[in-house]
């Protein structure tokens, strides 16, 4: 059985959605953007939610959604990236038998323990 997030539909295909609309704001964002190289898409917000968007330098994405009213969330998903996926992700010695053996990396259970502990602590994850 496939596990449903809050929309009802499952993950993927939420996080499909997700990347869509998230693709499709960075592109119209960076078209009408006036200073190239500027940090352009961070976040958009709806009346139920708001999508905070950080990217690296290597085109990893990372997307977190808080309540709509939440202060901007840059830094966090920066830490979350510098702090959390490169020392549990990227540094991980088997990540390369890993997806070779067709296990998805962020399947690491020291990566996810890390980074729930990581939003919990955050202001209004409590």
């Amino acid at each position: 059985m496939q596990a449903t997030g809050a929309t009802g539909m499952s993950l993927e295909e939420e996080a499909k959605l997700v990347y869509g609309v998230v693709f499709s704001l960075r592109n119209l964002v960076s078209k009408l953007s006036a200073k190239p190289g500027s940090d352009g898409f961070i976040s958009y917000r709806t009346s139920t939610y708001k999508l905070h968007y950080f990217e690296t330098p290597t085109g990893l994405k990372f997307v977190l959604n808080t309540d709509p009213h939440m202060e901007s969330m840059r830094e966090a998903l920066r830490t979350i990236y510098g702090q959390i996926y490169v020392e549990y992700v990227v540094k991980n010695p088997l990540m390369r038998q890993l997806t070779q053996s067709g296990v998805h990396p962020v399947q690491n259970d020291l990566f996810r323990g890390n980074l729930q502990r990581f939003v919990r602590s955050l202001p209004g994850f409590e």
